[in-house]
Order: C-alpha cells, then structure tokens, then sequence
C-alpha cells in the first residue's frame, strides 16, 4: 500500500482550521490516506490462460491476506487474436479448470487488450514473458517510470512463465505463477516499509 500519512501531515498543517469546509477537507483526507491502491495489470499475449490466472490467483492471495482494497487487479493482451467484433473471449477452458480446482473463480473475465493510453492508469505492467514485454514496448513506445516488468524477474529462476498453451501443462504454469507473485508480493511488502 502506498504509505501517504507524510502527505496527509503536510496538507493538515498548510490548511487554516478556521473554516468547516477545511475542517471536512481534513477527515477526508485522514480517511483516504490508507485507501490508495497499487495497480496492477498482468500481461500476456491473448489474455485468456496465464495473465488472468496470474490476475485471480493474485486477487485471492490478496483477499485471504485481508489485503485486496490495498490493489486494483486485471489484466490485458498485448495482442487482439482473443477479440472478435469488440468482445474478448473468456479465459480458456483448462486454465479456468486450473483455479477451480484450487477454488478460485474466474467466472465473466474476457479477454481484452492493453493500450498506449493505459501506461497512465497502472504502477505496474507483469509480464509473463519476455516477448510480452517487447510487444507492450511496441505499444507504449517507452517506460518512462519503468513500470513494466517480468513476473519472474522477482524469483531467483528469472525464466518465463511457461506457456501452457504450447506445453499443456496449466500445474506447471500454475505453480510458476504462484511462486512469481508471492516474490513480487515479498518486494512490494519491503518497499513499502
């Protein structure tokens, strides 16, 4: 979570206590301080098998950590071959068979696609491999605040996550997934204290 009470110490101090609109302004702010959220957007090529199970796994993990109003969670394609006419497809079969079986729904995600406009509205951009992260550079053109990374650059393996629409092993996709957010989570954990 972003830590803002230096921010919330320097407007109370600026604001004369005189009038009751300021003194609302006050309280607003002591009430928002603790709700900024990081945003994160998972990344991968048709947005049907690993980044919305990275983006589910993800949201459980935060949910039975009593932490999801902390994030925004979603995720995006970097290609538009899952959207027809408009409408993305939903996440394929046996990756939703996947989080099932670890009880996780992903029940109304369809695919849709990152674009340039979208670099302002997320703090980071996880890809789950390296071709992801040159196909996001095509379409942001540059990263300026380097808020594009790979989701196993925060393990010790730094490998892609395997693509299980060319292995057809979702365990293996699974696992590295599970093992690249629990890394991320521990480095976003350490920045914020």
């Amino acid at each position: 979570m972003i830590e803002c009470s230096c921010l919330y110490d320097i407007i109370i101090q600026r604001i004369p206590k005189l009038s009751i609109f300021n003194y609302q302004l006050s309280i607003y702010i002591k009430e928002r301080r603790n709700i900024l959220m990081l945003k994160i957007n998972f990344i991968c090529h048709g947005n049907i098998c690993r980044s919305p199970m990275a983006e589910f796994i993800f949201k459980d993990m935060l949910k039975k950590q009593g932490r999801e109003n902390e994030f925004s969670v979603c995720s995006m394609a970097t290609s538009s071959e899952e959207i027809f006419m408009g409408v993305g497809n939903p996440v394929y079969p046996p990756a939703k068979k996947i989080l099932a079986e670890h009880g996780i729904s992903c029940e109304g995600k369809r695919a849709t696609q990152v674009k340039k406009s979208d670099y302002e509205n997320y703090d980071l951009f996880i890809c789950m491999d390296s071709n992801n992260i040159r196909n996001i550079m095509r379409i942001f053109g540059s990263d300026p605040e380097n808020k594009v990374k790979k989701l196993m650059d925060y393990t010790d393996r730094k490998t892609d996550v395997a693509d299980p629409w060319y292995t057809g092993n979702f365990h293996v996709t699974y696992d590295d997934i599970c093992e690249g957010l629990i890394a991320m989570q521990n480095e976003i954990k350490n920045a914020e204290c």
